[in-house]
């Protein structure tokens, strides 16, 4: 077994015991969100500010982030293509179902393949900055468009301010902002944020098993299958093999780099985009079924990817 195979049954040991805490009852559905904000707000952000300000410059600013990119617009266009002009879907449920084709969970699971699978937690440091400061206000953009131009107006600057207010790009911006300074902060500063930092990907994966151990909701996500397939079979699939095929022959990567690459393409759709729709009462079912459906193929996926490109 590769010592990236190894690996993945590492973080693959701990999300099952999450599933069997909450199988056996001993955590409930509600304690997920709390493991979930405790992982999000408090430990993720530690771990990305102290892996991002002491990063070599160049895991951070490496061709990971193109190849991600494209990925992410192939998967996107594709699914602009069918779901707008084939299925005539309207333009809140084709936002919806464009980032649940191409927006990864880079937070909790890339953060753990980054860590533990690549050995280098700043190489999920820009995917992560993209969704946040790319991604996420411009697909509020044209969820929130509409109306009259000072409702525009207010609408964009929401917008381009929310990534400000989250704490793991701000959390990313500062740990980059000392890193290019080439600062050194004290040890009795950061050791009490490396202590919280280590719980970060731990909560996160013990959240995760816990997620997939809640009753599932079919009857709901039936009306919305065939967006759910496609947005899972993009998100899997093609954007993975895209991102391999730009990184390998258009960039000439390989080893880890190529390997990072294709992992952090084929990353499960982030929960956030259900929180998105439900926010925006839009296509709901089908934010909540690729969830779900992407996360429970992008394990499997990602430890074959592992052990092909390893």
């Amino acid at each position: 077994m590769s010592a990236v195979v190894a690996a993945f049954a590492t973080l693959v040991s701990v999300a099952v015991l999450g599933y069997l805490v909450g199988v056996a009852g001993v955590l409930r559905g509600q304690d997920e969100l709390v493991l979930s904000r405790l992982a999000f707000f408090v430990a993720t952000p530690a771990l990305m500010f102290t892996t991002v300000a002491t990063a070599d410059l160049g895991s951070i600013f490496s061709p990971v982030l193109p190849t991600y990119v494209a990925g992410a617009l192939a998967a996107q266009a594709v699914y602009v293509a069918v779901a707008r002009w084939i299925w005539r879907r309207s333009r809140s449920e084709t936002t919806i179902g464009l980032l649940a084709a191409s927006y990864g969970n880079a937070g909790n699971v890339g953060m753990a393949v980054s860590v533990y699978v690549l050995d280098d937690g700043a190489l999920i440091a820009p995917i992560l900055l993209l969704q946040l400061l790319v991604m996420t206000p411009a697909a509020f953009l044209v969820l929130d468009g509409g109306g009259g131009q000072g409702g525009r107006g207010r609408a964009v600057r929401a917008a381009l301010l929310r990534p400000l207010r989250n704490p793991l790009s701000v959390a990313s911006l500062a740990g980059l902002a000392i890193a290019v300074a080439g600062l050194h902060p004290p040890a009795v500063l950061m050791r009490p944020v490396e202590l919280v930092a280590g719980a970060a990907v731990p909560v996160a994966l013990i959240a995760y098993g816990l997620s997939l151990s809640g009753p599932r909701r079919t009857d709901e996500e039936d009306g919305a299958g065939r967006d759910v397939a496609l947005a899972v079979f993009l998100k899997i699939f093609l954007q993975p093999a895209a991102a391999y095929l730009v990184g390998r022959f258009a960039l000439g990567l390989d080893g880890t780099a190529l390997l990072a690459s294709t992992l952090f393409a084929a990353l499960p759709t982030a929960q956030n985009i259900y929180v998105y729709a439900t926010h925006y009462r839009t296509a709901t079912r089908l934010a909540r079924g690729a969830v779900l459906v992407s996360t429970l193929l992008s394990i499997p996926v990602m430890i074959a990817l592992g052990g092909l490109l390893a």
